[in-house]
């Protein structure tokens, strides 16, 4: 349809500071007008949304979503997840560059490019490889990936032992002045841990990982944010301290950017007290006063954007003693809802965390989305805020049903999904 009005919903646009009742008018894939409701008259070639009771906002964006191809189908593939994301309300993922083979040449992001333009469903950019191969040795032709479409480069958490050849890469990107975007892990003391070194870790013989590994990392980057220039984003911070370096970096006027997952903000160390391997992420779920001081860097904007940080698995991946299962929950499905609940939770108005969302991560990326702005690009999220619902396996539409709130209750529902001014999901 090239015409589209949505009637009668709340819209909450962050980026405009707009939460109000109004209708919106979608003319050939953009915003052309928001006027107040039941005032856009519908022609007879105009679909209509009825959203009287439903929340508008703009489609989410999920700056870290591994979407398993090209190289690890039998977990996911892109459409698929691109469907899935669809479903919940994401329009825009954020494919970091782990895939295999590793996005480090052009070659690899035109093939993302067009398995994600066939699919049909919500955009995909990707980040390309601050080194070659991701090995840490040698740069990556960072200029080449730039013009291929890459909105920022990464070695994910990959080691670059060398700071020299760090800061290097730092400097190269800066000079084409892309984003650097930092997964903060100390190799040396993080390798081979799958938990949060402390006394349930030790209780349950499980190999920890110390928050010194982010911190150290998170240390060793900023110095050389400084030195270079360079704009960087942390991604997946799991900890008080991470949260506090952070800050200061910001106060100081460093040009750095932070996220956090959904799940570090909702689970702790107990949650792995019985062996539960759907609990088992990269970085490791920490402690009760963590987790509060992560939800605290949400508030007061010290962490820009929280993202799904979305690992599909197959059922195999999560079945073996735990510290031999895959690391990673499926979140696409979750991210929304988890949203939601921590502003059921907490004192943060829906329109704070809906920004961390959309506008926020949009930002982050150098993408022009996550708005409503008359001329935008109509990504739009209509969901129920009221409606209660139990997620349950069947409703989660990715490959990956690794998650491990099963079974939890959620209040707020995703109804309809438009991507480009095209009606793609209606529950």
């Amino acid at each position: 349809m090239s015409k589209l009005i949505i009637k009668n919903g709340r819209l909450i646009d962050p980026a405009n500071n707009i939460d109000r009742v109004a209708d919106i008018q979608i003319t050939d894939g953009k915003v052309s007008a928001i006027e107040a409701a039941n005032t856009i008259k519908a022609s007879d070639d105009t679909q209509t949304i009825e959203a009287t009771n439903l929340t508008i906002i703009p489609g989410l964006v999920d700056c870290c979503a591994r979407l398993r191809e090209p190289g690890m189908e039998n977990k996911a593939t892109i459409h698929s997840e691109t469907i899935a994301a669809t479903r919940a309300g994401i329009t825009t993922l954020c494919c970091p560059p782990d895939t295999d083979p590793v996005i480090d040449e052009p070659a690899v992001v035109e093939l993302i490019n067009q398995k994600a333009a066939n699919s049909g469903h919500s955009h995909v950019v990707t980040l390309g490889a601050l080194t070659a191969g991701l090995h840490g040795e040698h740069l990556s032709e960072m200029h080449a990936l730039q013009q291929a479409g890459c909105i920022g480069v990464s070695n994910c958490r990959k080691p670059v032992e060398n700071s020299l050849i760090l800061k290097r890469a730092f400097a190269y990107a800066a000079t084409f002045d892309m984003r650097v975007f930092i997964e903060p892990d100390e190799h040396w003391l993080s390798n081979g841990g799958c938990a949060h070194e402390g006394k349930i870790a030790t209780r349950l013989g499980l190999k920890g990982i110390p928050v010194s590994a982010e911190t150290i990392a998170i240390t060793r980057a900023l110095e050389l944010v400084a030195e270079t220039g360079v704009s960087a984003h942390f991604g997946r911070i799991s900890s008080a301290q991470g949260a506090e370096m952070i800050a200061r970096a910001k106060n100081e006027q460093l040009p750095v950017t932070a996220d956090v997952s959904a799940h570090q903000l909702h689970l702790t160390e107990q949650d792995i007290s019985s062996y539960n391997s759907t609990c088992h992420v990269i970085p490791p779920l920490r402690t009760q006063r963590d987790q509060e001081a992560l939800r605290a860097a949400v508030k007061n904007n010290t962490i820009d954007a929280i993202c799904s940080d979305h690992q599909p698995h197959n059922t195999d991946a999560k079945q073996a003693p735990f510290a031999s299962t895959e690391a990673g929950i499926s979140g696409l499905e979750t991210l929304l809802p988890l949203c939601l609940r921590l502003s059921q939770q907490t004192e943060m108005e829906p329109g704070d965390l809906i920004r961390k969302i959309t506008h926020s991560p949009a930002n982050i990326l150098g993408l022009d989305t996550g708005t409503l702005s008359i001329g935008a690009n109509a990504d739009i999220c209509i969901f129920d805020g009221d409606e209660d619902w139990q997620l349950t396996a069947d409703l989660i539409n990715s490959h990956g049903k690794n998650t491990p709130f099963l079974g939890w209750n959620f209040q707020g529902k995703v109804k309809h999904t438009i991507v480009s001014g095209n009606l793609l999901f209606s529950d």
